[in-house]
């Protein structure tokens, strides 16, 4: 394949924006989107100050009673005024361009809010035109719930109206009811949402929960996993195998719609959430003719545990399933779980930094692991996050959150103010500004390594093929195109470890540890305890 026949949301880096904790413009202790538009040159100003991504992901911005920030809309085609308005999500738009920064804006279309007016006109009566824009049903003959599906929040997915003794279905909030996409009114109203936002010039969507959309028709009660506890009472989602409530057929009718529609606008992307299993499931969401998700989320990572092995069998498990043609993807963190530096210890934040930026195909990367943010400490009373409220403070998603640390000054420089939750503890000592200016931070790392990348037509758009006699707990793998190779050397583990060039000889580019400078080329190297390198080859084979 030709480099020019790749997009730019193939040889790109996407980075995520939770909104509400990037950056506050007018001291009311939530971030907005003219904190985004002060905060562009740090993302890229097209100097090598700046961190040099691609695009930017943004979580919700509708406006919402935020009962689950921004995923709860009550309006699709506006913005909220906690983050501003139209007129500056415009202006966001074209400073982002100017930079060369695309956006990417979330789209949500599972459920809305209890508040949007589709639902309060839905609830109203039995005989609204809107009350099949929703998913009522009548109580069970033994007049318990209709069915045995569960709430990812916690408890059963049905909420009773009184007024129209209906129950609705909700499989997250019960302030978020699910839509119901068999309508063809539904799909073409949120059809419009789409074409909404392309005509303002938004450069994709990454799709919420796209394979939740369609249920079963029958709504059929899930199997029950036998053998598995829930670790708290009210979390029931665990106890069953989802068969019917999610992931069916008929949602790849409509991705291939929502696909044709923005392929009409030319150069754009559609990114799902997708957490189907196993991953022939999740691959089938590319597409029979890729025609469907260009990028469906790949979270494995997220769920692994920080071992050289376990790494390197999903990357090859992710390679060999994907359908002819279709490209890749990474993530190492977002706003649902535990940030990377928590979840594998600050001693692997270097070694994911380079694996992720040196894997083929396109990155996502959460704002603030560029700097190794761990989680923030939430103390009980300060918890918002849902989950966490009706589930347990261990399942809240409040710490991975915390307002992004730009400096040391009061509240990490996102905020004048008392923010929405409590800065990380760590922020005078673990910043933007800080790490700008220290040339062995991680933040000067993802730097190296972004610029190494888009330098890079091997790294980019390359062919990976792993190396099979890995010293132990390494991983190494090589990127190569026709005119250039890399092998990617990276230790996992806690002792120094010893790696031969068969029949090659190579000079490092780039070590995690920055202090290694480009030597003569060697044939055998040292990989330190939790190191990583970039060695360029200069020979035909290993």
């Amino acid at each position: 394949m030709a480099a020019t026949t790749f997009a730019w949301w193939q040889i790109g880096v996407i980075y995520q924006i939770y909104p509400r904790s990037f950056k506050d413009s007018n001291g009311d202790g939530v971030g907005d989107l003219q904190g985004i538009i002060d905060g562009l040159d740090y993302l890229n100003d097209g100097t090598p100050d700046s961190l040099g991504i691609d695009a930017i992901w943004i979580s919700p911005i509708y406006p919402s009673p935020m009962a689950d920030f921004g995923y709860d809309v009550a309006n699709y085609t506006d913005v909220d005024p906690l983050f501003g308005d139209l007129a500056t999500f415009d202006r966001l738009l074209a400073e982002a361009h100017r930079r060369g920064i695309r956006v990417i804006l979330d789209f949500v279309p599972n459920h809305t809010s209890d508040e949007h007016p589709w639902f309060v006109e839905s609830r109203s009566s039995r005989n609204n035109p809107k009350r099949d824009w929703y998913i009522w049903k009548d109580p069970a003959p033994d007049g318990g719930l209709p069915n045995n599906w569960a709430s990812m929040f916690g408890g059963r997915a049905w909420a009773w109206d009184e007024r129209t003794e209906q129950y609705y279905l909700h499989l997250f909030h019960r302030k978020q009811p699910d839509l119901n996409w068999r309508n063809p009114a539904v799909k073409a109203a949120m059809l419009d949402v789409l074409h909404f936002w392309l005509e303002r010039g938004v450069d994709g969507f990454r799709v919420d929960v796209i394979g939740f959309m369609i249920k079963d028709a029958q709504f059929r009660d899930n199997p029950v996993l036998h053998g598995v506890t829930a670790h708290h009472p009210n979390d029931l989602w665990g106890l069953q195998d989802h068969v019917y409530d999610i992931d069916q057929p008929e949602v790849h009718d409509i991705i291939r719609e929502f696909r044709s529609l923005l392929d009409s606008y030319g150069d754009r992307v559609l990114i799902g959430e997708i957490w189907a299993q196993p991953r022939s499931r999740w691959a089938r969401y590319y597409g029979t003719s890729l025609d469907e998700l260009h990028l469906p989320f790949n979270f494995d990572l997220l769920h692994k545990p920080w071992d050289a092995r376990a790494v390197r069998a999903s990357v090859d498990e992710l390679e060999a399933a994907l359908p002819a043609g279709a490209w890749p993807n990474y993530v190492l963190g977002s706003h649902d779980i535990s940030r990377l530096a928590t979840r594998y210890g600050e001693q692997a934040v270097r070694v994911a930094a380079m694996l992720l930026l040196t894997l083929r195909g396109t990155p996502t990367l959460y704002m603030g692991d560029e700097i190794g943010m761990t989680d923030g400490l939430i103390p009980p009373e300060r918890i918002r996050d849902p989950q966490g409220l009706n589930i347990s403070a261990d399942r809240s998603r409040d710490p991975c959150r915390t307002p992004l640390q730009w400096s040391g000054s009061p509240y990490a420089g996102f905020a004048t103010v008392e923010p929405w939750l409590p800065v990380a503890e760590d922020f005078q000592a673990r910043n933007i500004e800080i790490q700008r200016g220290d040339e062995q931070s991680v933040l000067s790392l993802y730097r190296r390594l972004l610029r190494l990348r888009r330098a890079s037509p091997a790294l980019t758009r390359g062919r990976y093929s792993p190396v099979n006699d890995e010293p132990p707990n390494c991983f190494l793998f090589l990127r190569e195109d026709e005119q250039e190779r890399y092998l990617v050397a990276l230790n996992f583990g806690g002792e120094s470890c010893e790696a031969k060039l068969h029949d090659a000889v190579g000079q490092i580019v780039l070590s995690t540890e920055l202090d290694r400078t480009e030597g003569p080329p060697v044939s055998a190297f040292t990989l330190r305890p939790h190191e990583g390198i970039v060695m360029k080859l200069l020979m035909k084979s290993l």
